[in-house]
């Protein structure tokens, strides 16, 4: 089992940078990934991000790749999805995730709202 919380949302104004974190009940760096989700509209999937192995290896989606970075504490046991050149585009709700099984995360946090004006 592990616990999810994250925090940072709030309202940016385009261009602008936000850093949310997520900090996990249990040391991340036995979870085998952990990853950021962003849910943008009802009916539409949610997109990963970025991700990062319990070894620390960090990758992120195409879509962002160059404006969002993923790192960790692991002494606070936190994940944070830094976003910079932030777009109306990236309005949405962000999960973090954790625990990778087969095709899918186990682990949910309840999410953190992002909103870009323009």
């Amino acid at each position: 089992q592990v616990q999810l919380v994250e925090s940072g949302g709030g309202l940016v104004q385009a261009g602008g940078s936000l850093r949310l974190s997520c900090a996990a009940s249990k040391n991340i760096s036995s979870i085998n990934v952990m990853g950021w989700y962003r849910h943008q509209a009802p009916g539409e999937r949610r997109e990963l991000l970025a991700a990062i192995t319990g070894g620390g290896k960090a990758n992120s989606a195409d879509s962002v790749k160059g404006r969002f970075t993923i790192s960790r504490d692991t002494i606070k046991n936190t994940v944070f999805l830094q976003m910079d050149n932030l777009e109306p585009e990236d309005t949405g709700v962000y999960y973090c995730a954790a625990d990778w099984r087969v095709d899918e995360f186990v682990y949910w946090g309840q999410g953190t709202q992002v909103t870009v004006s323009s």
